[in-house]
């Protein structure tokens, strides 16, 4: 299930260094802005998107637990499961067998039950943040997401002829989040809503939402009129902004 809709946009401040897109490793020198909302834990939310140069570009589109964009995001191409399926048509498949390789509670297999890792959020070395930008840097947790929602103002505007929300901290200062729709073999919804995920894989245990299940992470989605955390397919491809809690 995929929600269509549409929300967000504007404005920039205070930060220490530059939004470009330089594909640092783990542990060499940031050079990535960021905003403290003055939100209660203290979270700092990057000025623009992974892979992006400015806060109005969209970025990289990523499968949930990808670190790299690639050109089909269906569920044929995701790293972390392997499907033998028959195609019945364009984006529809019957799936015979289902493997999963990683991050997940349990599998049903001819068998029978296969127990997973249940591991429910991702390890660095498969955080799209934390690999293209170091290791400062990591997408957000469900929590983070639920604070930047509740405690912040967003308005729907446009910034240099991007639509997407301004989000407004408790300390009066912004981020700007383009609506940079999402990816299967082709962009859709862009400049409409946006769908940005966070690093935690659905949980009746943390957020309960009726259809969710482990083939799902928990997103960032708004549209013109609302914004929520939500739930998609983790195969889609999806923009990411990053997050960090320390300065130095």
């Amino acid at each position: 299930m995929k929600k269509i809709l549409l929300l967000m946009a504007v404005v920039l401040p205070f930060v220490f260094v530059s939004c470009g897109d330089d594909k640092n490793e783990p542990d060499t020198p940031d050079k990535h802005e960021y905003v403290d909302l003055g939100l209660p834990s203290g979270t700092l939310w990057a000025t623009c998107n992974v892979g992006a140069d400015s806060p109005e570009q969209y970025g990289d589109y990523f499968s949930w637990g990808e670190v790299a964009p690639k050109e089909n995001y269906e569920w044929p191409y995701y790293k972390w499961a392997h499907w033998v399926y028959d195609t019945i048509s364009d984006h529809h498949y019957h799936v015979v067998e289902e493997t999963w390789y990683k991050y997940f509670v349990e599998d049903w297999t001819e068998n029978g039950i296969v127990k997973g890792d249940c591991k429910m959020e991702l390890d660095p070395e498969d955080d799209a943040a934390y690999v293209n930008w170091g290791s400062k840097w990591r997408m957000p947790t469900l929590e983070q997401f639920q604070e930047l929602v509740e405690n912040c103002d967003w308005q729907w505007t446009n910034r240099k002829g991007v639509n997407g929300q301004l989000v407004t901290g408790p300390n009066g200062k912004s981020i700007f989040l383009p609506a940079a729709g999402g990816r299967i073999d082709h962009l859709y919804n862009d400049g409409i809503c946006a769908y940005y995920w966070s690093r935690t894989l659905c949980s009746r245990d943390k957020l309960a939402i009726e259809a969710a299940d482990q083939h799902d992470a928990y997103i960032l989605f708004f549209d013109s009129w609302s914004n929520e955390v939500w739930y998609d397919t983790r195969t889609d491809g999806q923009t990411v902004r990053a997050v960090r809690t320390s300065r130095k």
